[in-house]
């Protein structure tokens, strides 16, 4: 994504301000998420961006894929946050339950997930799912 696209469009993450300004400077490593819910948000983020280095760099070294999955036709139209549970900058460990909202070639679509993170070295990681 061009440096001149950070600063001009809305955040994906559902903030109402701009990518530059929210997500887009923890995707260029210009800050760290300080709460479980930052690095959410700027997760789906990443995939709604096509970010998914960051999507890689984020997820937990015990838990990650070899290579987080690329979804062509899919395009991530909202996010809503449901409950946070601990996760601020001085925690260990938190939760986050959201949902994303989708599009992909069968329609409409929403992903509900419980995400569970911990924070490793001072930086917020993703760790695992509940459902």
């Amino acid at each position: 994504m061009s440096a001149s696209v950070f600063g001009s469009m809305t955040c994906p993450c559902g903030t109402g301000t701009s990518y530059g300004g929210c997500c887009g400077r923890f995707h260029r490593g210009a800050a760290l998420p300080a709460t479980a819910e930052e690095l959410m948000r700027s997760r789906y983020a990443a995939y709604a961006v096509d970010e998914l280095d960051y999507v890689f760099r984020t997820w937990h070294p015990r838990t990650r894929p070899t290579d987080p999955k690329p979804q062509p036709g899919t395009t991530w139209v909202a996010l809503e946050i449901l409950d946070t549970v601990d996760g601020s900058a001085d925690d260990e460990t938190g939760m986050v339950e959201f949902r994303a909202h989708f599009r992909d070639a069968s329609g409409a679509g929403v992903l509900h997930e419980r995400s569970t993170f911990t924070r490793r070295a001072g930086r917020w990681f993703y760790l695992s799912r509940e459902e």
